[in-house]
């Protein structure tokens, strides 16, 4: 009976319900544009179409007619013929007056993340920067120096954020159940997941930068460090790998006929660490594009009254399915406590662009603020410096 009270007590503790956002106000309109009409600009566009409050006005793309095809499949959805989308590249189109641009949604491959987002924020334009942050610490760095000088809104397209199940992942931590943290466990990754189907843009360095690391390693690292409060990274041992993006046996190539991609392939397809963290919080990490193994294992977050145990999942850009898992000692008894999934899962996306939207008319704070992804950055850079030299390396993130 005492277990089953303190149980009870756990979960009601846990629970929530998540509030709506604000009413939109349809009358002021944003004015938006997209630089990079790839294949992730359909869910912001598909996003904005839903909002009340949004007017797409321009698009830019480097490769010559991709942005008129881009807008042109829209036709049914809204009037493209006052988009304009002609432009040679970002910079023109930030340069046009004429548009008015409140914000713009930067879409394009890893290496142009960088130049796209100083660039707008310098030309006084609210920024939502698709995810991996950039692809050095370096141009991090620069980013927010360039978000402090211009006072706008910059966010950062990490949409599992607004889960509540992840959500959940932060609040059990904050709530001293698991008492001091002192390592983490994370990572994930797909048996066969190369993302060649959108083109080599992916998987070759001079505009990937980064491979499984970035794409989806910088979501799985999000998911605990936004959880115990984006402590500063310290240092890292890293690792990583491309056994399977270098070779033509990859079932993944030779399924879909492109074993030529091996070729091209410079990037990393698996990649780990053991990262120190302030606080004296061990990361130990590791994420794959390519493994023989269906999972590199749960996520558990250690602590000393008490540990959590978050089902895999693939990427960590969305929510999980399993219920998570709280371990404790009470009484001198081990109990299990099963925390049921949260519903409302969905509609991530949206909520990721309505949040910036709002930021950006209101002036508040940017949901997803560069001055915690940042550190996200450190650590994929630390663990990319070093894999390089084949030691651990220290992390310096400088003041902005």
């Amino acid at each position: 009976m005492a277990q089953e009270k303190n149980e009870k007590a756990v979960l009601d503790a846990f629970k929530g319900v998540q509030a709506n956002g604000p009413a939109v106000d349809a009358s002021k309109k944003v004015r938006v544009g997209i630089i990079g009409c790839g294949w992730i600009a359909d869910a912001h566009m598909t996003s904005y179409l839903k909002q009340p409050d949004v007017e797409i006005v321009a698009g830019a793309d480097l490769v010559p007619g991709k942005a008129a095809a881009f807008f042109a499949k829209y036709a049914d959805k809204v009037d493209v013929s006052g988009i304009k989308c002609d432009y040679p590249s970002h910079k023109e189109m930030i340069a046009d007056k004429s548009l008015k641009l409140d914000c713009v949604s930067i879409c394009t491959y890893n290496r142009t993340h960088a130049v796209c987002a100083i660039d707008a924020l310098n030309a006084g334009i609210n920024v939502l920067l698709e995810k991996p942050m950039c692809v050095t610490l370096d141009e991090a760095v620069e980013i927010c120096r360039a978000e402090k000088k211009s006072g706008k809104v910059l966010s950062i397209g990490f949409q599992p954020r607004f889960d509540p199940n992840m959500q959940m992942i932060g609040k059990v931590c904050r709530s001293g159940e698991l008492g001091k943290i002192y390592y983490i466990q994370t990572g994930g990754g797909r048996r066969q997941g190369i993302p060649f189907p959108y083109g080599t843009s992916f998987i070759e360095d001079k505009t990937a930068g980064l491979g499984a690391l970035g794409d989806i390693g910088c979501y799985s690292l999000d998911c605990v460090l936004n959880a115990i409060g984006y402590p500063k990274p310290l240092t890292v041992s890293g690792y990583k790998s491309a056994y399977f993006g270098t070779s033509k046996e990859y079932a993944g190539y030779v399924n879909s006929g492109h074993t030529d991609y091996a070729d091209k392939f410079g990037v990393d397809d698996f990649a780990a660490a053991f990262i120190r963290l302030e606080g004296g919080i061990i990361l130990d990490f590791r994420i794959a594009w390519a493994m023989h193994l269906d999972s590199p294992g749960d996520t558990i977050i250690m602590g000393t009254k008490g540990s959590l145990r978050v089902p895999a999942t693939e990427c960590w850009n969305g929510s999980f399915d399993k219920p998570m898992k709280l371990y404790k000692n009470v009484a001198g008894q081990d109990v299990v406590t099963e925390i049921p999934l949260v519903p409302g899962s969905v509609g991530l996306f949206e909520r990721k662009i309505r949040t910036f939207l709002d930021a950006s008319k209101n002036g508040g704070k940017s949901p997803v603020p560069s001055s915690q992804i940042i550190y996200n950055q450190a650590i994929i850079d630390g663990i990319a410096r070093s894999a390089d030299a084949g030691r651990e390396v220290e992390i310096h993130v400088p003041e902005i």
